[in-house]
């Protein structure tokens, strides 16, 4: 997460300091890559400056919504305190976002030097994969992008004071870090979220790897099993088996991506397979038992018992919110084990004066979810009076992408919400129908735009394609400003692009409303013009 996107610099302050926060924080491999993170997401020198009187906003936890409240608010003139536990940038800037994606890119090289004979290109059988090299590129981009969200930065660039430790509510306005005590006028509660924990019989002791463990890895597993076929799962699956680890997937469920069209599960099921990956569909990891270096992992699918034999195991079935340990009872906030903090559509949790945003209280986990619920309590919290200027969480148009090889990106109603609704009518396009996609070779995917009946008003959509992160934002910008397919289809696309399949679609819809009666009309029309 970066926070100099959308902010300008506000001028440095001389803030006193007393006291020295004496732990220090480690990320293996401490090479000097994880050193240079470690001092700018959570100084091993740091010390915490001498508290305000008062600030208008107390946030707990520098991840990016954390991180966005504190700058914005600071920058529009806020006097405001951010709390940190760990590592600056939360999960996106250090187990998240960041290395996965400089890991995914060092996968996609693979495949495309594997796949470059397709080409006219020919390259030696045998391509060699350094695992260790890719792991030292992922810790160097990480911290090269990491300086964005540093604490020296914050603090100098905004006027943020930042305080390493843990924080607990103590009273009605005041917050305790250590032996310091925060007095707010109005706190955020931005903790995020962490892996889901598996209650399987063995798998502690045999040891197993979460996003938060596995980019430490120096050494590619030969064998590696994933429990879990949502968007971690299938990402992490698909980059470690380019990489030169033998995947098993298992999946409870009948499909990976349930949470995506049915289409998207069938064509990445049958991409995964192709690449080697052993999907397990209907498996139910039972127990696990460890015989020295090797973990053999017992499944039920249907009525039969199997097992599988791998060198690591990683968990990825989704996020959990940390709302644990912060006091929340002390100043009447409500939460749920499940679901996080409990907030209104205006982000305020049941105690009026304190908010929540982010992954610990919101469906959307996503770190653009969590940038753009940031600037709404920012809002709200602080310059909605009496109610009036408030922004809803539920007025936000929010795409999310899967990021698989091709990528899968959707905006709008979920897949299933659309299936339940009447009068939906659906446009579809394939990229073998679309001349770029078929010179680059990338036909895998296509465009789905879903209408509000016979109306042109556009309820979702999904695009499946090597870069479709890039390409839903067209749709989700004519969500957004209310237009249609009808504008989409005016608008001029470069030939030959991937996009175009996008005004494709939307000329299919132009076609749609070219009904007998209307060809009736005009045919009459040009009659009478001859």
């Amino acid at each position: 997460m970066s926070t100099s996107s959308g902010f300008i610099n506000v001028a440095s302050q001389s803030i006193p300091v007393t006291q020295t926060y004496p732990n220090s924080v480690t990320v293996p491999p401490m090479d000097a890559h994880n050193q240079r993170l470690v001092s700018y997401l959570h100084p091993p020198d740091w010390s915490n400056p001498v508290p305000a009187e008062r600030y208008n906003l107390v946030v707990i936890g520098a991840g990016t919504a954390g991180l966005v409240t504190a700058a914005g608010a600071a920058m529009l003139g806020a006097k405001v305190a951010l709390v940190e536990q760990h590592l600056m940038g939360g999960d996106c800037t250090n187990v998240g976002c960041v290395p996965s994606k400089a890991m995914i890119r060092s996968a996609r090289a693979v495949q495309d030097v594997r796949q470059a004979h397709r080409y006219g290109v020919q390259v030696p059988d045998g391509v060699q994969v350094n695992f260790a090299q890719v792991m030292e590129r992922l810790r160097q981009v990480r911290a090269e992008i990491s300086e964005n969200d540093s604490a020296q930065r914050i603090q100098s660039e905004y006027g943020v004071d930042i305080f390493f430790g843990k924080a607990a509510f103590s009273g009605g306005d005041t917050i305790t870090v250590g032996d310091q005590t925060l007095r707010f006028r109005k706190a955020a509660i931005a903790t995020g979220s962490s892996p889901v924990q598996l209650p399987i019989d063995g798998l502690e002791e045999a040891g197993y790897l979460t996003n938060e463990t596995v980019f430490n890895l120096t050494e590619c597993p030969p064998r590696l099993a994933i429990i879990g076929g949502g968007y971690i799962g299938c990402e992490l699956a698909q980059t470690f088996q380019r990489l030169g680890s033998q995947v098993t997937l298992l999946q409870r469920g009948d499909r990976i991506l349930k949470k995506s069209d049915p289409e998207v599960s069938d064509l990445m099921q049958r991409i995964f397979v192709a690449e080697g990956i052993d999907l397990k569909l209907d498996a139910q990891a039972q127990r696990i038992e460890r015989h020295g270096d090797e973990k053999v992992i017992h499944y039920q699918q249907g009525d039969e018992s199997h097992t599988v034999v791998v060198d690591e195991i990683l968990v990825g079935v989704g996020r959990k919110p940390n709302s644990q340990g912060l006091g929340l009872e002390q100043v009447g906030v409500e939460a749920d084990p499940k679901q996080g903090i409990c907030i209104n559509d205006y982000l305020q949790t049941t105690n009026p004066n304190i908010y929540a945003v982010g992954d610990c209280c919101m469906r959307w986990k996503f770190t653009h979810a969590a940038d753009a619920a940031a600037r709404i309590l920012i809002q709200n919290a602080l310059f909605a009076v009496f109610g009036i200027g408030r922004r809803q969480l539920s007025g936000l148009t929010m795409p999310w992408c899967t990021y698989t090889d091709p990528e899968v990106a959707h905006v709008g109603l979920p897949a299933s919400q659309v299936a339940e609704r009447q009068n939906v009518r659906t446009f579809t396009l394939s990229l073998s129908e679309v001349d770029r996609a078929i010179t680059d070779g990338e036909t895998d995917g296509f465009a789905k735009i879903h209408l509000d009946g016979n109306r042109d008003k556009i309820l979702g959509a999904t695009v499946v394609a090597r870069h479709a992160g890039e390409m839903i934002n067209e749709i989700t910008l004519a969500m957004e400003k209310g237009l249609g397919l009808g504008a989409i289809a005016n608008v001029i696309h470069p030939y030959p692009t991937q996009a175009e399949v996008i005004r494709k679609v939307a000329d299919e819809y132009s076609l749609s409303r070219f009904t007998p009666f209307v060809k009736k009309l005009a045919a009459t029309w040009l009659r009478w013009r001859r």
